[in-house]
């Protein structure tokens, strides 16, 4: 008891100081110590108290003597600032950072409460268990994702459920298996630990989100009428087709491709060899080949480029990621895991804190989710007036600019991501950024007609043609997808609603503030993590990670290299018209992005997105092609995405202590495996869910993504960017952006170096640009009242509160968002899915808390002018 009261006083009596504060401390140490001391006796207590009082008092003398000493000591601290994060990083916290330090733990105090400062290498990990479960729920957790991707709202099944889900059933193995060895291995190595639950968990989650390759294979079959079911083809099974068909044809069309590669044939066309072979079979079973290479080499060759980086986005103590820490938090939550972060606050402990709000979101979301629905889309204004036009536009939810400002809806709540773990200035910029783009400048454009945007709801994911309808895209392309410039002039130019157009600009803006922002702010980072290793990192994780074996680099180049050419056969075997050049330079613009993206997002949790930059690239470089800008698009795009989601996992095993060599392994396998089952479940999704993508799909399967996708692929796939923003176009205005992006942060950084301890070193414009780039297919229902629950628990509640703060923040995140994950799949498997979703026809769905939001203009996608029958405009 004394060690520990003399260490405790220690720290403060070395800590500098000011005589306020040291005045303020006083009444507090005679308090601590008396507490701490009731078991040695009053004079003992007494003793320890005088004498901490009488070292205080001599610091304070000593501070009013020599300033010069405590410059002295202002300068290590400044240096030990400077060591954690060189550049002004608005996540640290002066006096916090100090004292993870001297603690030897993490400077940020978010980190603190979440990861512990510990580390027992004899913990089971790399387990026969732990891999057996972790490949199991990757073919859950992917195929589950994939299938809610195309609904709306759609929830993905994160980390947190995932690990939610396979404790119990990892306990249950521990309880259950025999201790046996079969072939030397144990199938029960013990009780189920923490590192193979991480293990697991990134296993489930690594390929989890739906593939981004996938929305290709969805696009060409919804808007160009190009079928392929990657069930019957890949797995040999061709639909319509008798047993003496079915031989392994994929043996015979490789070796005449690689005839014709030796022959020097400058393309391949799948078409072609389906006559040479005298086989339809053999056209289709290379099509669900080819969709399986694309989705293989864009999941992965991000997964290389991420391992190759991790020294600048991983290793570092300011690359927080803080999505992390509420997975963090959960892991030790359910084992029960104490460390020093976690505060010494009463109440409740976080297990039961976890299961009482884990219950509450399971629950509740039964009410916005299925029986009240407008209290999902709770635009109650326009319910008082549901056909005026203006009000709608102003208040509504569905396609107007969400100034009702309420949902008691979680899911629609963390669309965008849990506004429990993004830092709240970060969140104050998304914030900001949305109130000046989408509630000033939005509907200034739209009022003024500008663009023609009256004639089209002020917000929406589809794009329209001159008479205000949907776009027709099969009137003006050929049978091969590409453009009929013909038809196109007879038929109508391409015209975006107010929020599309306005997105489109903010993208261009969040690319050159990007670079701007990372060559202003963290280029010293850059410089000196490109010479540092993992021992000299001045944190106490890196140090903890330096005694296990890193992962040679020499395994991500192989990585790399064998997904390149398994990319480059797909291009080439796929009747794509897209070249090897295009596909190097979409490499090269995803590895240019990499590190600067990346560091934004581990500090601020925003993503900055390059799939914008990349299709306007493809656009004047390959025009009129949309089926090669949707690949380019999504290698330029999905490589820096993956290598971004593949670095957020090294960190959550860098946090929670995982051996690299372990985690190298299981990501790669688990992607392979995950991005296989996603592409049979949407072929399965697309063979028996009736009117699939469709707005009036009655499940909600209306693939916004999928829209979004498609609408991108026209405009600047089919009809191209010359034709939209180039000089003369109608959106040629939005190129400035451009300009506009690369100019702000320079005013930041002046501003910063005149005043550096202003707002401004919060003032962050990339996220101000990218952060509400997820509009569309999100809309003001996701940002508001995001942004205001992220006000209350990380600003005012994190400042009042900050024990409990510390102690279930993270806690009811992970409660929250997993509750409502399982809660969406009991709905949707017991209630709406059985008997063709005829369970409350006429009752529960068709009452007025599920229709009177549908039942407004704004839920009608009202325009504020018609047109005549038979005229247009623009």
């Amino acid at each position: 008891m004394l060690r520990i009261i003399r260490s405790q006083e220690t720290f403060f009596i070395f800590r500098p100081l000011s005589f306020k504060t040291h005045a303020n401390l006083l009444p507090n140490h005679f308090k601590r110590v008396t507490s701490l001391n009731l078991n040695l006796g009053v004079e003992v207590a007494f003793l320890i108290s005088l004498s901490t009082a009488v070292l205080i008092l001599a610091e304070v003398m000593v501070d009013f003597k020599d300033e010069r000493g405590s410059e002295k000591s202002d300068v290590k601290v400044q240096e030990a600032l400077e060591a954690i994060a060189n550049f002004d990083d608005p996540n640290i916290d002066r006096d916090g950072a100090i004292i993870g330090v001297l603690e030897d733990d993490s400077p940020y105090p978010e980190v603190r409460s979440a990861v512990a400062n510990t580390d027992d290498p004899s913990i089971p990990c790399n387990s026969f268990r732990a891999w057996v479960l972790g490949i199991s729920w990757a073919i859950l957790i992917a195929g589950l994702n994939q299938f809610f991707f195309f609904r709306y709202p759609a929830v993905n099944i994160s980390a947190i459920a995932a690990q939610l889900l396979c404790f119990p059933v990892g306990r249950a193995w521990a309880k259950v298996v025999p201790n046996v060895r079969i072939f030397g291995v144990r199938m029960n190595p013990g009780p189920f630990s923490i590192k193979e639950h991480v293990l697991v968990t990134i296993m489930a989650t690594v390929g989890g989100p739906a593939a981004y390759a996938t929305d290709i294979i969805a696009v060409q079959r919804v808007y160009y009428g190009q079928t392929y079911s990657f069930i019957c083809e890949f797995l040999g099974t061709y639909c319509g087709l008798d047993s003496r068909n079915m031989r392994p044809v994929f043996i015979v069309v490789l070796f005449s491709w690689l005839s014709d590669f030796v022959a020097n044939r400058p393309h391949i066309n799948l078409h072609e060899w389906g006559t040479v072979i005298h086989d339809p079979f053999s056209v289709n079973m290379l099509a669900g080949v080819d969709q399986w290479m694309v989705v293989m080499s864009t999941q992965l060759i991000g997964f290389s480029i991420g391992g190759i980086l991790r020294r600048f986005l991983v290793q570092p103590p300011s690359m927080i990621w803080p999505a992390n820490l509420v997975t963090c938090a959960l892991f030790n939550t359910l084992h029960s895991q104490t460390y020093a972060g976690m505060g010494t606050r009463g109440g409740i402990s976080r297990e039961r804190f976890f299961l009482y709000a884990w219950m509450c979101g399971l629950i509740w979301y039964l009410v916005p989710g299925y029986l009240f629905q407008a209290l999902s889309y709770f635009s109650w204004v326009c319910w008082i007036v549901p056909d005026n036009i203006v009000v709608n536009q102003m208040f509504g939810y569905v396609s107007g600019m969400g100034m009702s400002m309420v949902t008691f809806d979680w899911a629609q709540i963390t669309y965008i991501g849990s506004p429990l773990a993004t830092p709240w200035w970060a969140e104050a910029n998304v914030a900001s950024g949305f109130v000046v783009f989408f509630w000033i400048v939005v509907p200034a454009l739209y009022y003024t007609n500008t663009w023609s945007s009256q004639y089209m709801p002020i917000s929406s994911r589809t794009s329209y043609d001159n008479t205000g309808a949907a776009y027709n895209i099969t009137r003006i392309i050929n049978s091969d997808a590409s453009l009929n410039l013909t038809a196109y002039q007879e038929y109508s130019p391409l015209f975006l609603s107010t929020t599309f157009a306005m997105s489109y600009g903010l993208s261009f803006a969040s690319i050159t503030a990007t670079l701007m922002h990372a060559f202003l702010f963290f280029r010293k980072q850059i410089w000196v993590q490109s010479k540092r290793s993992m021992h000299e990192q001045p944190d106490i994780h890196a140090r903890l990670m330096s005694r296990y074996k890193q992962v040679p680099e020499w395994w991500y180049m192989i990585v790399f290299l064998s997904m390149f050419v398994i990319g480059v056969i797909a291009i080439e075997l796929w009747h794509t018209e897209f070249p090897v050049w295009a596909f190097v330079l979409a490499l090269t613009i995803s590895f240019f992005y990499v590190i600067p993206i990346g560091m934004i997002q581990a500090i601020t949790n925003q993503q900055v997105g390059l799939n914008v930059i990349t299709e306007l690239i493809v656009g004047y470089a390959l025009p009129g092609r949309p089926i090669a800008m949707m690949m380019f698009k999504t290698w330029g795009y999905i490589t820096m995405y993956q290598a971004l989601m593949f670095a957020n996992d090294f960190k959550l095993g860098h946090y929670m202590k995982i051996p690299p060599r372990t985690m190298f392994w299981g990501q790669v396998v688990a992607t392979a495996i995950a991005g296989t089952v996603q592409l049979g479940v949407q072929a399965w999704m697309f063979t028996n869910i009736p009117d699939m993508c469709s707005t009036s799909q009655k499940d909600g399967f209306i693939c916004p993504s999928t829209e979004v996708f498609g609408t991108a692929s026209f405009i600047w796939g089919v009809v191209g960017p010359q034709r939209q923003f180039s000089s003369g176009q109608v959106y040629h205005g939005l190129v400035y952006f451009f300009l506009i992006g690369a100019l702000c942060p320079v005013v930041a950084w002046l501003i910063s170096l005149k005043w550096p301890n202003s707002f401004i070193r919060y003032v962050n414009f990339p996220v101000i640009f990218s952060g509400i780039g997820y509009i569309p297919p999100a809309s003001a229902l996701n940002y508001v009242p995001w942004a205001i629950v992220g006000f209350i628990f990380q600003y005012i509640i994190r400042r009042k509160h900050f024990s409990w703060w510390a102690k279930y923040n993270y806690v009811l995140s992970a409660a929250m968002d997993s509750g409502l994950a399982i809660s969406i799949i009991l709905i949707f498997f017991c209630l709406q899915y059985p008997k063709n979703g005829t369970i409350g026809l006429n009752t529960v769905q068709t009452w007025w808390g599920n229709t009177v939001f549908t039942a407004t203009a704004d839920g009608k996608y009202t325009s504020l002018l018609t047109l005549q029958e038979g005229s247009t405009f623009g």
